[in-house]
């Protein structure tokens, strides 16, 4: 396919899923923004170094494009994974590891939870007899966290709390509604609030909507709706409207400007291939100068991954210099050319330790956004140093990523002085 043949599809500016095909093989589904812009991005001229070989070479395999409208962002991003899981693109799932993926797992409960899952976790933490639905995968991780705010506003849903049932009669007194029931997030399970019959018609919803099933839900609704009018439940039949109008009416703002500001920090396009933002953490522990040792975590969209973790002994000085042992440790990670480089890089100070990993970074001709995250006198972040736009986006991963450097860092220096001090 070459970009002269996209007139004869006559591709919208609104949101949905496009769909490429080679006679009947579906070699690739993505989901667009904006149909028209993302579809006419696979011919421009940089495509090779945005993408990679494998789309690139779908593109040129392509004899054919559909494309799916839907109402919002959030519906694409479902619908996408719909299609992924039921016709197995080979671009799609070869394009990244399957196991990096996210999955949206409802337990197999009488009052299911619903929560998200990395592929890689998914058979260890929820085993099949333990899953009522699985949906995905979510090439779109960091989306799909986004959307399922969203949804949750509209179907609330059970994640953590205990439900009353299982709750022994002798603490029932002293049980509380969870957090996410006080701000509308829960239905109620922790106090009794809804029976097992109308919670599971909630999750026979969020079904629909997670198989693409628009049509369907809107009408189960309706029926619902109606139902309880005409038994007088009116409060019941008024949280019923507010969810159809809520599907009626999404906004979807939210997924609109992380698919574009993480498109711009990272100079990629996300809509082809899942985004995970990286980050790498660093701190220095000693002990007034002595068993200095460093420590580098990561935190890929917002969840820390623990098998990218480093320890580094200090071996260029003695004493106590924090910057000299970050710039050590940031040196020799560096030189590490086999290692992923981080979306952005972290580490444990003020200005002055800000400056020191950017003059490392110089150092090795690297363009990687640097944060510094100040702590207070209980050694509490007080402060972010650095970019305000990537601050606002990912405070609260890079406060994660921060806390585990100083935990990994303060380990790994007692189990040091531990060694050297044995009698």
């Amino acid at each position: 396919m070459v970009k002269d043949d996209l007139k004869q599809f006559d591709l919208p500016d609104s949101p949905g899923v496009y769909i490429f095909k080679k006679g009947d093989e579906i070699l690739y589904v993505g989901k667009a923004t904006s149909l028209r812009d993302r579809v006419r991005s696979y011919f421009a001229p940089d495509v090779i170094a945005t993408r990679g070989l494998l789309i690139v070479d779908m593109v040129f395999r392509a004899e054919t494009l559909e494309h799916r409208v839907t109402d919002s962002v959030l519906e694409a991003l479902i619908l996408e994974a719909h299609l992924i899981k039921k016709h197995q693109p080979y671009c799609n799932t070869k394009e990244k590891d399957d196991k990096s993926y996210t999955y949206v797992v409802i337990t197999n409960e009488d009052f299911p939870k619903v929560i998200t899952v990395r592929g890689r976790e998914l058979e260890q933490l929820y085993p099949h007899e333990d899953r009522k639905y699985t949906f995905g995968p979510f090439p779109h991780g960091q989306q799909l966290r986004e959307a399922m705010k969203l949804i949750r506003r509209i179907f609330p849903y059970r994640d953590k709390c205990v439900p009353w049932a299982e709750i022994p009669e002798s603490k029932r007194a002293q049980a509380r509604a969870c957090f996410n029931h006080q701000i509308g997030l829960c239905s109620g399970v922790c106090i009794g609030n809804v029976s097992k019959q109308e919670y599971g018609r909630m999750i026979q919803n969020l079904r629909l909507f997670f198989e693409g099933k628009k049509a369907a839900l809107i009408k189960n609704l309706e029926k619902e709706m109606k139902a309880y009018a005409k038994t007088r439940e009116f409060e019941k039949a008024e949280k019923v409207k507010q969810q159809i109008y809520a599907l009626n009416h999404i906004q979807d703002v939210s997924l609109i400007k992380r698919d574009k500001t993480e498109a711009e920090i990272s100079g990629r396009d996300t809509g082809t291939a899942e985004f995970v933002f990286r980050i790498e953490a660093y701190d220095i522990a000693h002990m007034s100068g002595g068993s200095t040792v460093g420590a580098m975590v990561v935190v890929e969209d917002g969840e820390a991954q623990t098998s990218g973790y480093r320890k580094f002994k200090i071996r260029t000085f003695s004493g106590a210099n924090d910057i000299a042992g970050l710039k050590e440790i940031l040196r020799r990670r560096l030189k590490h050319q086999e290692w992923q480089l981080p979306n952005l890089i972290a580490v444990d100070g003020n200005a002055v330790h800000l400056k020191a990993a950017q003059d490392i970074l110089d150092q090795f001709d690297l363009q990687i956004p640097v944060v510094a995250v100040t702590k207070d006198e209980a050694h509490k972040a007080r402060a972010i140093l650095g970019d305000e736009e990537i601050i606002k986006i990912h405070s609260r991963s890079i406060v994660l990523a921060n806390s585990e450097a100083h935990r990994f860092a303060i380990g790994y220096h007692r189990k040091v002085r531990k060694t050297l001090f044995r009698p």
